[in-house]
């Protein structure tokens, strides 16, 4: 019996998957290495919330101002010296808002 093939296609640009390249063992370190690296990246993002305000704030520029070449844009945005500070102040007007509701 030949292996189940998938029921999508690869992504663009790379190759035919190859369901027959790992044993079960690697199958299962595979497994758990996925689940521990996305338990490892909540945590991450969960204790450092200027990610999620610096991509937040990164989207809402680029849907008001449409820019026509977004990596010149984000380019901009990501290396504006006053960034840091935007973010920080962003961050303590939240905390504001949680401890006032």
């Amino acid at each position: 019996m030949a292996d189940p093939q998938p029921q999508v296609p690869p992504p663009y640009g790379m190759e035919a998957y190859d369901l027959g390249a790992l044993n079960d063992e690697q199958e299962d370190k595979l497994w758990h290495f996925k689940i521990n690296t996305r338990i490892a990246n909540e945590y991450y993002l969960r204790n450092h919330p200027e990610v999620e305000m610096l991509l937040r704030e990164f989207m809402r520029s680029v849907l008001l101002e449409r820019p026509e070449d977004i990596r010149e844009f984000a380019s901009e945005y990501y290396t504006d010296a006053n960034l840091p500070g935007k973010i920080q102040k962003m961050l303590n007007e939240k905390a504001k808002e949680i401890v006032w509701n």
